[in-house]
């Protein structure tokens, strides 16, 4: 039987779909989940996909972290659930305090769309696993509040715990602390990043399938942690 990976919908997300068939090529079922729902339906992990959930207003994933859907998502991560954040999915994880620091507008305050390599700084994650560490991918970045901050002795301790996931190679497209790109919870089970391997999964649509990485990655943690 094929794992069971859920995939939310806010008002607004956009990303959800490319999420699904990500979850589908690498070999496991999508499960949606609704965002006002307080049901998790049984999955093994959860992807937070990106769009614009809510308009973005008060601030980017501000009020998708505290939809019902969200409460079920930071409880069960608490647990030991993987999740992954996926741009806006970044942000809302941020927001929910899954994970550290905040994601701002970009330097320029422009909206970047382009095919971006990223470092695998941290390939001992749920989602990261399938990796080498300095392992470089090329996928998609398409954001306007992008730029990952943190206070210092924040960004210090991400960098002693190893806790950047991805980090951008050959230019930081929206002035990210550090180059930042992903970052990873204490336990390696929750990681978000700004870029999107959803749309780096078939060649047909993106610049590669190296993506499919992270989603291939979670199904042998899941795998691992049954035995």
């Amino acid at each position: 039987m094929s794992a069971r990976i859920g995939v939310i919908t806010f008002p607004g997300t956009l990303d959800d779909v490319d999420a699904a068939r990500a979850v589908r090529y690498a070999g496991a079922e999508a499960v949606p989940l609704w965002h006002g729902d307080h049901d998790l339906q049984g999955v093994e992990a959860v992807v937070v996909p990106g769009g614009f959930s809510y308009g973005d207003y008060l601030r980017a994933g501000a009020i998708a972290s505290l939809a019902p859907i969200m409460r079920e998502v930071v409880d069960a991560a608490g647990r030991g659930l993987p999740v992954l954040g996926i741009c806006n999915g970044f942000q809302i994880l941020c927001e929910a305090g899954l994970l550290p620091g905040a994601l701002t507008r970009n330097e320029k305050l422009h909206f970047v769309c382009r095919d971006q390599v990223l470092r695998v700084d941290n390939a001992d994650t749920a989602w990261t696993g399938g990796y080498a560490g300095g392992d470089e991918i090329v996928v998609p970045v398409k954001n306007a509040e992008g730029r990952f901050v943190a206070a210092p002795d924040t960004l210090a301790e991400l960098e002693a715990e190893g806790r950047v996931a991805f980090r951008y190679v050959g230019g930081n497209p929206n002035g990210s602390m550090n180059d930042i790109a992903g970052v990873t919870s204490a336990n390696g089970r929750v990681v978000g990043l700004m870029p999107h391997p959803e749309h780096a999964i078939d060649l047909l649509t993106g610049p590669s399938v190296q993506g499919l990485g992270l989603f291939t990655s979670v199904l042998g943690a899941l795998a691992g942690a049954s035995l």
